[in-house]
């Protein structure tokens, strides 16, 4: 998932460009490159690598008025400076960038060498821009138009031609690409944090538009008509996109959880103060009939990753409160399947960048089948939030660092809050529990904070792992999806090999692999099925493996059966599964940092999985 930026205005076109794709350097960080307006044509310069290595080689006293900027997450050919964007053709006078993938491209290329064109890389995109500079008759927005319908897959573009060095052509289809329209300047890039130093009006573009970007104006065309936009203001400030003294993103991320839960719980909770009256909720931008949720037969959650995990703790939440059937399902075995579907199924899309490809491909698959479709998203003005009936916004800022944190917990809330919404409209809960289970959501971000003052603690259990090569994470109920999540999170940023299971199945194969050499984190709170994971750590302990135990706090007695404790205070029911997920978080960031890990940029991963 590539980053691209542009810009158009009067001077300060290379400076914008290379910011903007160090803002966007978790989308991809394998190469990158920049291609800008001089006064002979188009100067275009590219490394393998981060876009500092890109910035060093930029001469220091160059300027532009328009430029274009890439940096590749590698899908077609591997990372070299050779497949690294943009691309021209052979005359240098068309530069593109381009995200996604052109699933039609070996077709293209044999077309366009059968005609004697010469191909310097390895890419689908080039494929592209050769085609815009065959149809290229001086007017770049007509050729950009024209090539499009010979596109099949996914693009967002970027476009420049030497002999109109004031303009920016820009396309989408399927991959993101907002428009800023600032002052004397205007801006692309495949998310809005590149733009926010210049503006907040962002233009979030439709797929199959073009956009005319030049420094005075922005226009935006469909099927060869100018059409008007939908311009959305961002709210968060250009400074929320930065470190602001963490070392690293992810860290800050981790410690921004009790106000991002605190803000996205108190903007749609009111607890009046008689408490014979039930809870009030801002279901945020929903237009679904409540009548409609007394109807639903069942619920389909559709996410991947990290969001799925969140999905299979809302099932627990969804079935407990509501008492509908819910079932958490990856969305990219859901698009292929043949699902059973019709109008009575509600389907519940998750997701932080509103961006996921499968997930989007699933909404759409739903929507066509009769459901109504509810996304839960970060992103503001994403594709999925557009294309869904109701969408509930996190509102969480900017998540840049890869392995996500602040929307995992804030995903659990959220779907916590529609949980008990459904729950008031069918009438499955009491005043009294309605009103006790969002008390318990008012009160989440303050036990988070109690979980980050112990990070100097969870800091040292860490220094006892670094060094292994192999995890288990088990646990049981809500616990099997932190299990999950707190593996996939290990393995994200330290590279080590991580496995979650449902300590259920443990006898039913990972057992096999405990030994000395095999640490197993085992989520323990107390409850129902509490003597049962005691069961499943003395197992482990048999077998002289090591065990890290998140217990509850007032456990005084499982210290006696593992190596290692972490403490949550486990006093608010199923909201105990936020509390659990940040000492994983924790464990994993200061795992990575003892083995000199690239923590906010791990090898082989982007942010937004925006191509299949």
């Amino acid at each position: 998932m590539c980053g691209i930026v542009g810009f158009v205005g009067s001077g300060g076109a290379i400076a914008a460009v290379v910011e903007g794709l160090k803002a966007l350097e978790y989308r991809g960080y394998d190469s990158a490159g920049i291609a800008f307006a001089s006064g002979e044509g188009l100067d275009i310069i590219k490394t393998k690598g981060r876009v500092a290595d890109l910035e060093e080689k930029i001469p220091a006293s160059t300027d532009s008025d328009v430029a274009i900027g890439h940096t590749r997450w590698a899908t077609h050919g591997v990372p070299a400076e050779r497949n690294a964007h943009p691309h021209a053709d052979a005359a240098g006078k068309i530069a593109l960038v381009h995200n996604g993938i052109i699933d039609n491209y070996a077709k293209l290329r044999k077309d366009l060498e059968d005609e004697g064109a010469h191909f310097a890389s390895e890419t689908d995109s080039e494929a592209v821009v050769l085609l815009i500079a065959r149809e290229y008759r001086g007017d770049l927005v007509a050729a950009v138009e024209k090539v499009l319908p010979m596109l099949d897959g996914t693009f967002a573009l970027g476009v420049v031609a030497a002999d109109n060095p004031g303009l920016i052509v820009a396309a989408r289809r399927g991959s993101p690409l907002a428009v800023g329209l600032g002052e004397n300047a205007n801006l692309i890039a495949s998310d809005a944090v590149p733009i926010l130093p210049h503006t907040r009006k962002v233009v979030f573009m439709e797929d199959d538009q073009v956009a005319v970007i030049t420094a005075d104006e922005v226009r935006f065309r469909a099927d060869g008509k100018d059409v008007n936009p939908v311009v959305t203001e961002i709210k968060w400030s250009a400074e929320a996109a930065q470190k602001q003294g963490y070392d690293h993103f992810m860290l800050k991320e981790i410690f921004e959880q009790p106000r991002v839960l605190e803000n996205l719980v108190r903007g749609r909770i009111a607890l009046p103060d008689d408490i014979s009256l039930p809870p009030e909720l801002n279901m945020d931008g929903m237009e679904i009939p409540e009548q409609y949720f007394a109807g639903v037969s069942r619920i389909i959650m559709i996410a991947q990753g990290t969001a799925y995990h969140a999905c299979m703790v809302g099932r627990n939440m969804i079935e407990r409160v509501a008492r509908i059937p819910a079932y958490p399902e990856y969305a990219a075995d859901f698009r292929y399947r043949d699902p059973i579907l019709d109008p009575t199924v509600l389907v519940i899309a998750v997701t932080q960048s509103g961006e996921t490809a499968d997930t989007l491909a699933a909404v759409r698959l739903a929507r066509e089948r009769g459901c109504k479709v509810i996304s839960i998203v970060n992103v503001v003005g994403s594709s999925i939030a557009r294309e869904s009936d109701g969408v509930f916004y996190l509102h969480c800022g900017p998540e840049i660092g890869v392995a996500s944190t602040k929307a995992f917990t804030s995903m659990i809330a959220g779907l916590y809050i529609l949980a008990i919404r459904m729950g008031m409209v069918r009438e499955t809960l009491s005043v009294n529990d309605a009103r006790r289970r969002c008390e318990n959501l008012v009160t989440v971000g303050h036990r988070v904070e109690g979980i980050l003052s112990t990070a100097n603690y969870v800091r040292g259990i860490a220094m006892n792992y670094k060094d292994a090569s192999n995890f288990l994470f088990l646990g049981r109920g809500t616990g099997w999806p932190l299990a999950m999540e707190g593996a996939l999170k290990l393995k994200e940023v330290s590279y080590i090999h991580a496995e979650g299971y449902d300590a259920a199945e443990m006898k039913h194969g990972p057992i096999a692999l405990i030994d000395e050499n095999m640490p197993a984190l085992v989520i323990a709170l107390k409850g129902r099925r509490y003597e049962k994971v005691l069961g499943n750590i003395q197992e482990v302990k048999a077998r002289q493996g090591k065990v890290i135990a998140v217990a509850s706090h007032d456990d005084n007695e499982i210290h006696k059966f593992v190596d290692d404790v972490i403490y949550v205070r486990a006093d608010s029911g199923i909201m105990n599964s936020i509390c659990c997920a940040v000492p994983l978080q924790l464990l994993a960031y200061y795992i990575a940092c003892a083995r000199g890990c690239d923590v906010d940029k791990p090898k082989n991963l982007a942010k937004s999985v925006t191509v299949e």
